[in-house]
C-alpha cells in the first residue's frame, strides 16, 4: 500500500497500548505520536490518556516496523515498559487526562534491537489557534483512528478509522473545561484516539480541504439505570462491563491545545 493520501497517513499516526493492570487483568486503549517545535529544536511525543496509564503494572507498545522507508505491513515491535506510570509524564492539572512519553529513548532502544520504527506525526501546527476554531461551524464532521474494544487488523497492525460529528461547539468549553462531545461510537479501546475534523472538499467554494487536530478522545457518556447520564473515562479493561448501563454514543474529547499545552510543561522541566 502506498502512503500517499491523509488518511492513509493517519493509519500509522497511532500506537496500540497492551496493557496488564494491577488486578491482572488485560486491557488496551490508543496512543499517537504528535511532533511539536520549540525554541529548542523540534521534539515527538507518544500521547495517551492518563486513565490508560495509572493503575497499570506493565504496558506495550506496539509499533509497525519500517523497511526502505516504508512500513513493512505485518511486521510488529513491541516495546515492553516495567513500572508503566513511572515511564510518563502527566499533564500538570491533574483534571486533564493526558500523559506523554518522548520518542526519542523509545526510537533508541528499538535501534538498539536493530529495528526501525515507522510512524507518522501530527504536527502540533495542526492544532486550531482561537480564530480558526471561531469560524467552524457548530456541526463538523469528525474522524478518529484507534482500537476500539481491542478491534484492530492484527495481520497488518492497523487500526480501526471511524467517523462522527461534533456534538457541541467546538469553539466552546463544554461544561467549562476546555472539552467538546462528538456524535460518534466511542468504545474501550477507543481511548486516548486522536480526533480530527475533516473534510476532503469544503463545502464553501473557493475553500480547499479542511483538515486539523481538535483533540483526544477521554471519555464516554453512560445512561444509568436511574436513566441518569454520566461521563465516565473510557474504560481500559477490554472486559469491563458497566451494569445497567448502556453506553449512548456520545464521546467527551479533550481539546488539542491540552496537547500542546503538556507538551510545553515536560520541555520547561526537562530537555531530552
Amino acid at each position: 500500500m502506498e502512503i500517499n493520501s491523509i488518511t492513509k497517513k493517519l493509519l500509522f499516526n497511532t500506537i496500540r497500548v497492551d496493557t496488564e493492570l494491577m488486578d491482572g487483568s488485560e486491557g488496551s486503549g490508543t496512543a499517537f505520536v504528535v511532533a511539536h517545535s520549540h525554541p529548542r529544536g523540534t521534539h515527538s511525543f507518544i500521547v495517551t490518556n492518563r486513565h490508560l496509564v495509572e493503575g497499570v503494572r506493565r504496558g506495550g507498545l506496539v509499533f509497525t516496523q519500517k523497511h526502505n522507508g516504508q512500513p513493512a505491513l505485518g511486521k510488529r515491535f513491541q516495546l515492553n515498559i516495567e513500572d508503566f506510570p513511572h515511564a510518563w509524564f502527566m499533564h500538570p492539572d491533574a483534571e486533564v487526562d493526558l500523559a506523554i512519553v518522548p520518542m526519542r529513548p523509545l526510537e533508541q532502544a528499538a535501534r538498539e534491537q536493530g529495528v526501525e520504527l515507522y510512524y507518522h506525526v501530527i504536527d502540533s501546527r495542526l492544532v486550531p489557534d482561537v480564530a480558526t476554531l471561531n469560524a467552524l461551524d457548530a456541526l463538523e464532521e469528525v474522524i478518529f483512528v484507534g482500537y476500539p474494544s481491542g478491534v484492530w487488523d492484527e495481520v497488518n497492525l492497523l487500526p480501526i478509522l471511524r467517523r462522527g460529528t461534533t456534538a457541541t461547539p467546538i469553539a466552546l468549553d463544554f461544561e467549562g473545561r476546555p472539552e467538546f462531545l462528538i456524535d460518534a461510537a466511542v468504545y474501550p479501546g477507543s481511548s486516548g484516539s486522536p480526533v480530527f475534523i475533516y473534510q476532503p472538499e469544503s463545502l464553501r467554494a473557493g475553500v480547499g480541504r479542511k483538515f486539523l487536530f481538535a483533540g483526544v478522545v477521554a471519555a464516554v457518556f453512560f445512561r444509568e439505570e436511574a436513566n441518569r447520564l454520566v461521563a465516565a473515562p473510557v474504560p481500559a479493561n477490554n472486559n469491563t462491563l458497566v451494569l445497567g448501563s448502556e453506553m449512548i454514543d456520545l464521546g467527551l474529547v479533550i481539546k488539542a491545545q491540552a496537547v500542546i499545552d503538556v507538551i510545553e510543561a515536560y520541555l520547561g522541566r526537562w530537555a531530552e
